[in-house]
């Protein structure tokens, strides 16, 4: 695919995360349900869009899953991170250089398709997490004429273009093994499938969460057959069903929605949050205040935290107060 900054980001013209913005959180107390059907566990907490916020995720019951496979990769809590969706990175493969020095690239994998900048990535010891979206249709990614009309479902609040899918549909699951497959083939160490929450939102396809744990499950499998990392993406009510399969979470803004402690699970087994807050002024000009409320959130002890602005650009802010800029192509 021949990369074109014009097209299109990864999540809308200017502003990847806005819906998120909408967001309203509701609380769900004490509950626990325990349900087995298919073999696999169904979780409930949530019931608004995004970021994980929201009540703390219930336990739910789930087989234990296969072992997984030595070679995969599984970062520790507390792994540093940089996440760039909106650009490519610009890399001189003949003598690559990144800034900022850490430890993981999570980049946009279809903007990278044809790229050279997975292994030159590679070159400098870093490790790449490939995003793209497992539970909605995008126009204009190279799969998108694939995906069948009866299994959209209703537009994503502020994303006209961009419509919930029936994840549970055997063709949208073809779809997604094959994202997967291109991931592999491009080297990818890790995958981070967005949007699988969709039961959470006004879908128009009845989703539930066990379509979502579902999902999950088949990607995880698909990515580790290929030696392969997956992570949870918000969805945090289905945290302790998932937590097994998963090598790492992303969180979008659990510390604005008081919900970190809802990812805790994951450090506790020594697997990263790999954690993003979006505050007023980030990522450059954010007050004490606000870059305080978003380092050190309850329940966010050890994350990986980064702040950024909407847009998921190269610029970052890390809780040490350091601001970097990754190069990219505009």
């Amino acid at each position: 695919m021949e990369f074109n900054a014009k097209s299109r980001s990864p999540r809308g013209k200017t502003s990847r995360l806005s819906r998120r913005q909408r967001i309203v959180l509701s609380a769900v107390v004490g509950v626990v349900v325990i349900v087995a059907i298919l073999g696999l566990g169904l979780g409930l907490g949530l019931k608004n869009r995004g970021g994980g916020g929201g009540p703390a995720a219930t336990a739910t019951s789930s087989p234990s899953p296969a072992p997984i496979p030595s070679a995969i990769w599984e970062p520790k809590a507390g792994t540093s991170w940089q996440i760039i969706l909106n650009s490519v990175l610009d890399i001189d493969p003949e003598s690559p250089s990144v800034e900022p020095d850490v430890e993981v690239y999570d980049i946009d994998m279809f903007m990278h398709q044809n790229t050279q900048v997975i292994p030159s990535l590679h070159k400098l010891g870093k490790k790449v997490i490939c995003y793209f979206s497992a539970g909605s249709y995008e126009p204009n990614r190279p799969d998108s004429d694939r995906f069948p009309q009866k299994d959209m479902g209703r537009v994503l609040d502020g994303w006209p273009d961009e419509k919930w899918i029936n994840i549970s549909s055997p063709a949208i699951l073809q779809i997604m093994a094959g994202r997967v497959e291109i991931a592999s083939r491009m080297g990818c160490d890790g995958i981070d499938p967005d949007n699988v929450d969709g039961y959470q939102n006004d879908n128009d396809l009845d989703l539930t969460s066990l379509d979502s744990i579902g999902l999950m499950t088949f990607l995880a499998d698909e990515a580790h057959k290929r030696n392969m990392s997956i992570g949870l993406k918000n969805a945090g009510d289905i945290v302790k069903t998932m937590l097994p399969r998963m090598q790492f979470a992303v969180n979008e803004q659990c510390a604005e929605y008081k919900a970190c402690s809802i990812f805790s699970p994951f450090v506790r087994a020594d697997k990263p949050v790999f954690h993003i807050e979006y505050p007023d002024g980030a990522p450059f000009r954010i007050g004490a205040t606000e870059k305080d409320e978003s380092c050190n959130a309850p329940g966010a002890k050890d994350f990986s935290t980064v702040l950024k602005s909407l847009d998921l650009s190269g610029e970052v802010q890390f809780c040490d107060g350091r601001k970097q800029t990754t190069k990219t192509f505009q």
